[in-house]
């Protein structure tokens, strides 16, 4: 009996729809994480990209546990001295509600060449609204 190995070729994409409303940032990125990686199939093989498409919708009204709103800090630099810039949660979340979630399950991917293209399905909406109907989305739950 020979070993069924799955080929880029004959990928079956789903698609999935979150509702982000008084959810969680990492219990909706690891699963989210999991979805767009494919680990949720029972074919997944760590060097393709089997993943699925999942479509985040209300990002601005995420919640996070404990102080973090305050004490989690996000940091650009450009690599000149001096000039490491850091924000905290929620004044990145008032310029940019959809930033948190994004970068949240970016760091849960590895970073590898498929990362980009992995990340491509990866659409993340403040509102309500979404442009993706076209995808026929499933609804996905997040307990």
């Amino acid at each position: 009996m020979k070993t069924y190995v799955p080929s880029k070729g004959n990928v079956e994409r789903k698609w999935y729809i979150i509702d982000a409303t008084e959810q969680v940032v990492g219990r909706i990125a690891t699963e989210v994480a999991k979805r767009l990686r494919g680990k949720h199939r029972p074919d997944f093989t760590p060097h393709l990209d089997l993943g699925d498409g999942v479509i985040i919708i209300n990002s601005d009204k995420i919640v996070f546990t404990g102080q973090k709103w305050d004490q989690k800090k996000y940091y650009r630099y450009s690599g000149y001295i001096g000039n490491l810039k850091e924000k905290n949660a929620t004044k990145v979340h008032s310029e940019n509600p959809a930033f948190i979630l994004e970068t949240a399950i970016a760091g849960m991917i590895p970073h590898t060449r498929m990362k980009k293209d992995i990340l491509k399905r990866l659409k993340v909406y403040a509102g309500s609204e979404h442009p993706h109907t076209a995808q026929q989305p499933e609804p996905l739950v997040i307990s």
